[in-house]
């Protein structure tokens, strides 16, 4: 068979670049697939994986009832919070309750981080900015709150905002599973062959990147907008861990469990049942 080129889509962000740098840097090879990498935000690859537009993808667990017909789940690649996840900021002092019918600023319909602040809150304004814009988008009044992810989970205290509500840590409370926010797809048209080698090569990367933690880490600096080192690291610790490199049974059971919370308040149109391959 010879070499196919295999589009694979996934965020410039810290923890993203860690587990994909075995691949990047091709310290991990194939004679089967050859990946061309692509780097968007989180929002845009979930719409871009509603037209199957890359072979593999990472995407939001929230978007996959719609790409469900188009895409497997990989069992390798999960970003899951383990009692920790996005956070819900505000620039003073507020309760849980009181963001019943407020204007909260979100990074996207379709981000899981909006999925499970909608289970915990249904009844709120969302206010969609961009991800890094969602301080700004606080500290100027034009939101009353704020869903933070990525860095910013632990940065937002210096701007002088307060935590509201850490949402990994009331999904753990209350559901007793990590969250998992997000993961990788890849198309059900390809190959079994060239499906089977995508698996492994996505496994074996975030093995690598795991095993040779320096290494990897020093590359993802790159993609940490500014972060210091400690912080970075602690960051990609939080969501590069043994459940990236296999997913296992709880996080498709932990993501099943969201998604059909998200049907039973109407925000999710089609119950769907996750398909993960390895």
């Amino acid at each position: 068979m010879a070499v196919m080129d295999v589009v694979c889509a996934h965020s410039p962000d810290s923890d993203d670049a860690y587990m994909f740098y075995g691949l990047a840097t091709k310290k991990i090879r194939s004679k089967l697939v050859n990946f061309r990498h692509v780097l968007d935000d989180i929002q845009t690859l979930n719409k871009k994986a509603m037209v199957g537009e890359y072979e593999l993808t990472a995407i939001s667990y929230h978007a996959y009832p719609y790409v469900a017909d188009k895409y497997f789940v990989m069992a390798s690649g999960s970003s899951v919070g383990d009692g920790y996840g996005p956070v819900i900021v505000s620039s003073r002092p507020m309760t849980p309750e009181d963001l019943k019918g407020k204007r909260i600023a979100i990074p996207g319909r379709m981000t899981t981080a909006f999925l499970t602040l909608s289970i915990f809150q249904p009844d709120f304004i969302p206010v969609e900015v961009p991800f890094d814009k969602i301080l700004d988008v606080v500290k100027d009044g034009a939101a009353d709150a704020g869903l933070v992810i990525h860095e910013a989970q632990l940065t937002y205290a210096r701007g002088g905002f307060h935590q509201i509500i850490d949402l990994g840590k009331w999904w753990k409370k209350t559901q007793g599973m990590p969250l998992p926010l997000g993961c990788n797809i890849l198309r059900r048209d390809l190959e079994p062959e060239i499906r089977n080698e995508c698996c492994r090569l996505m496994r074996e990367s975030i093995q690598y990147a795991l095993d040779n933690h320096e290494e990897a880490l020093t590359y993802a600096m790159q993609f940490a907008r500014d972060m210091e080192a400690d912080l970075a690291t602690k960051f990609v610790g939080m969501y590069v861990n043994h459940y990236t490199v296999d997913a296992g049974e709880l996080i498709p059971r932990a993501a099943q469990q969201l998604l059909d919370m998200g049907h039973d308040i109407g925000l999710i149109p089609n119950r769907v049942k996750l398909e993960f391959i390895r």
